[in-house]
């Protein structure tokens, strides 16, 4: 299948854009983390703000894009309500800091909303792109690895805004540490899936276009071999051993200026390399319905 570029800078920041919002929220249920609350709640609208704008490079008639609302089952519908609805708790959070005696206190009912929210608009966003029809991309483990992405990229980026804003770092290096883990875990969990869907295709396989019937028949099982060091080494080595380990060594120095920017960068760089795989792979099977 074709790259999507716009899709995959789209899916990437709002899981980026979610995770930071519900770290900071977290964070600020605990109390922790007030001098980087603005600029953290900043940063978290900017990368949101830049995923929806990357969206309408996708689409040939952008203008037409609310047309595609019309129904409340299709994926794209579902996001917009998610997006919308995080976008008026986000609003929500920010008038509390502003009302607060600190300016950046926020009740805690309204951070754990906000944890919630950030949570169902990644799993909102993944789960539009789950379909029988391509054999790669149905599956939970998608959904799971883009909440993954969020769990690593948020508290990562936390830390490097709360070391640079003077807060004490010592309550995100837990959730940082954590969130590294899963991004990891539902790494691996997910490029084992992707590696095994060349088995989902029957050995007749299939036309690349079917409105090119002249067009070479592709293997299923070489495409996904060609891919195999893009995802075990951009997606699992780069994308979720190295952010893993370099939360746990910036948990254990405290210095997270290095060691989360590293840990941001590497976790960016996974999401990419899994996301190009995923375009790559997710050869459809409508044809033999």
């Amino acid at each position: 299948m074709e790259l999507q570029w716009p899709l995959i800078v789209f899916t990437t920041l709002v899981a980026w854009s979610a995770g930071l919002f519900g770290t900071q929220a977290l964070l600020a249920a605990g109390g922790h983390a007030k001098g980087s609350q603005t600029p953290a709640w900043v940063a978290s609208a900017a990368l949101l703000a830049a995923g929806g704008v990357a969206v309408f490079f996708h689409l040939e008639h952008w203008e037409r894009i609310f047309n595609g609302f019309g129904h409340l089952t299709s994926g794209i519908t579902q996001e917009l309500i998610a997006v919308v609805a995080l976008a008026a708790v986000a609003v929500a959070y920010l008038v509390a800091m502003r009302k607060s005696d600190d300016g950046a206190s926020v009740p805690r009912w309204l951070c754990w909303v906000a944890v919630a929210m950030c949570a169902a608009l990644v799993a909102v966003m993944a789960h539009s792109y789950t379909m029988a029809a391509r054999p790669a991309w149905d599956s939970a483990l998608w959904i799971l690895y883009a909440l993954g992405n969020s769990c690593a990229l948020g508290p990562c980026t936390m830390a490097v805004i709360m070391e640079l804003k003077g807060d004490n770092v010592k309550p995100v290096a837990l959730p940082a540490l954590i969130g590294a883990a899963i991004a990891a875990a539902t790494a691996v969990a997910f490029a084992a899936f992707l590696q095994a869907s060349g088995g989902s295709f029957a050995e007749v396989g299939y036309y690349f276009d079917p409105t090119r019937p002249t067009a070479g028949m592709a293997a299923a099982a070489a495409l996904v071999a060609a891919q195999a060091p893009l995802l075990w080494g951009g997606a699992v080595a780069v994308g979720g051993a190295l952010p893993l380990a370099a939360a746990l060594v910036g948990g254990r120095s405290g210095s997270w200026k290095a060691w989360g920017a590293l840990a941001v960068a590497c976790a960016l760089v996974g999401a990419v390399c899994l996301r190009v795989v995923f375009y790559e792979l997710g050869l459809s099977v409508f044809m033999f319905y």
